[in-house]
């Protein structure tokens, strides 16, 4: 069994896939008459909403950082356009061996880092090293625990690095050897916190690694200007190895703090893309500009986690808040028809046969109320007044919050703070009830549900469930959701769709359902 190379049969890929990424690598942006001609004239602007905590993939959680992280650095493979088969990136193939235990990636000869230095297969391994290091406590480290004995190396349990089923047996080879077999596992290494990184300038700059003329990548752009809470600048690297076909000569992320502040930016022709829309704007654009109006169901669960360090939030009273909210209204009146009320907490992309075909999650307003006084608290009474905690969406929070009080007769308090001090809060305990985000890194059950296994480092609830766990080590991902439903400790609200506004002078975009970018193919036409 093999992908992508030249000297074999390729696996899993169309010939109109191949020669379509074939036909753009050879393709010179100056040969193009679309482009625009001034360098300046080159470079896409693209909204950024949150600014980023890191832009390490041993640290980074948030889609908007990898987003950037994925035009600096690229991966042995790379999201395939749609969410379709991974493409080849700094390997130009793989071999899986009979059993499926085994991959053996080929690494590009002429690939390079930004400093001129070979990307060699050492270089993957001592990223690897360093991101499951018990001492990085990297939030994404349960993305690599399909690979053999890598649990036990960044849980501690295991400390000689060589018993990881990572070996690089040549500066070009790298063997993968996993603990069970997983044909989606090219999506696996295709995602973000599979990126590489320079372990030996990581060491010698600390923490500064990330910044402007510290950073050194092996992908198609490098970082310029870091000016936080304003902008990021990158300009093309000319010593990546397919620098022949980026037509963009740079791109900027800007920063905003809403999704009204990018539109009224995009009206007056200061970005290119947007992160999102207002959904009051939607219509708008529908009806006037539909050629600028994108629309993309995401592989991501908008939901509320339940802090179960607060004894108010006991088993009762989770399903009670879970059963009182009405999804479908929420969905239909309060977004505006664009999402889609979640029955489930793994999204529809992800669902099995079994998940799809009953709804795991109610509008049960009589059944909370029973749920809430067995609990303790009969029409509310008594019941501690929590917080309802978010970094955006406001009216889906106030939505929650009339639901809650009419249903239940309980009452929270809104807050909102910035992402960057929200995520913080989630990570250390400190909130009640939060409005969060479930993304996995790869389009697997096991990548989303993994967050929510015990002591995993995203599990903000505080749960432990040996029956979930089980359930998700084997594969049941059934089991896993009933589990969940049965524990509550979060309660899916909506599947998102991503709805954004595109100039039509970008010609190129390519992106999935998870948030991956690719700029590789992306060019600006004149106006």
């Amino acid at each position: 069994m093999s992908g992508w190379r030249t000297r074999v049969k390729p696996r899993a890929l169309s010939l109109a896939v191949i020669v379509a990424f074939l036909a753009g690598c050879g393709r010179d942006p100056a040969a193009n008459p679309g482009n625009t001609s001034s360098p300046a004239e080159r470079v896409l602007r693209v909204s950024q909403r949150n600014e980023p905590v890191s832009l390490d993939p041993a640290t980074t959680t948030l889609p908007d950082e990898y987003g950037i992280l994925r035009a600096l650095l690229e991966g042995l493979l790379v999201p395939g356009p749609g969410g379709s088969a991974p493409l080849p990136g700094a390997a130009e193939g793989f071999e899986v061996s009979p059993d499926g235990l085994v991959y053996t990636f080929r690494l590009r000869k002429e690939a390079r880092w930004s400093d001129g230095q070979p990307v060699t297969a050492g270089d993957f391994t001592s990223a690897y090293r360093r991101l499951l290091n018990p001492e990085t406590a990297s939030p994404k480290a349960t993305i690599f625990f399909g690979v053999r004995n890598a649990r036990a190396f960044a849980a501690g349990l295991q400390r000689d690095f060589a018993a990881v089923g990572f070996r690089a047996p040549d500066t070009l080879t790298l063997v993968v050897t996993l603990e069970s077999p997983n044909p989606r596992f090219p999506h696996v290494v295709a995602s973000g916190p599979w990126l590489p990184v320079r372990a030996d300038l990581a060491t010698r700059h600390g923490r500064r690694w990330t910044e402007p003329g510290n950073f050194v990548g092996n992908g198609p752009f490098t970082l310029e200007e870091w000016r936080p809470d304003r902008h990021i600048a990158l300009r093309r690297n000319p010593a990546w190895h397919g620098a022949a076909a980026v037509a963009l000569e740079g791109l900027r992320f800007v920063r905003f703090d809403s999704s009204d502040a990018e539109e009224r930016a995009y009206r007056a022709g200061q970005i290119d893309v947007t992160m999102a829309i207002p959904a009051s704007k939607v219509p708008v654009y529908a009806r006037e500009r539909p050629a600028e109006l994108h629309r993309m169901p995401m592989i991501e669960t908008r939901h509320l986690v339940f802090n179960l360090r607060r004894p108010a939030l006991g088993g009762a009273a989770r399903r009670a808040l879970s059963l009182a909210i009405d999804r479908r209204r929420l969905a239909e009146r309060v977004l505006l028809g664009s999402h889609t009320a979640a029955e489930s907490f793994l999204p529809p992309q992800l669902a099995t046969a079994g998940e799809k075909a009953r709804q795991t999650i109610g509008f049960d307003p009589e059944g909370a109320r029973r749920l809430l006084a067995e609990s303790g608290f009969p029409g509310g009474r008594g019941f501690p007044r929590l917080e309802l905690s978010g970094w955006t969406n406001a009216p889906v929070l106030e939505a929650l919050q009339q639901m809650w009080r009419e249903h239940l007769g309980v009452e929270v308090v809104i807050v909102l703070r910035e992402a960057k001090v929200h995520l913080d809060a989630l990570r250390a305990g400190g909130f009640d009830i939060a409005f969060a985000t479930a993304i996995p890194d790869a389009a697997d059950p096991a990548a989303m549900l993994g967050d929510l296994v015990t002591d995993a480092a995203l599990n903000y609830p505080g749960w432990s469930d040996p029956g979930f766990d089980r359930a998700v080590a084997e594969g049941r991902w059934d089991a896993a959701e009933a589990a969940l439903k049965a524990g509550a400790p979060v309660a899916p609200l909506y599947y998102n769709t991503k709805v954004w506004l595109m100039s039509p002078r970008v010609r190129g975009w390519s992106e999935d359902g998870l948030w991956a970018r690719i700029y590789r193919g992306v060019s600006l036409v004149s106006p």
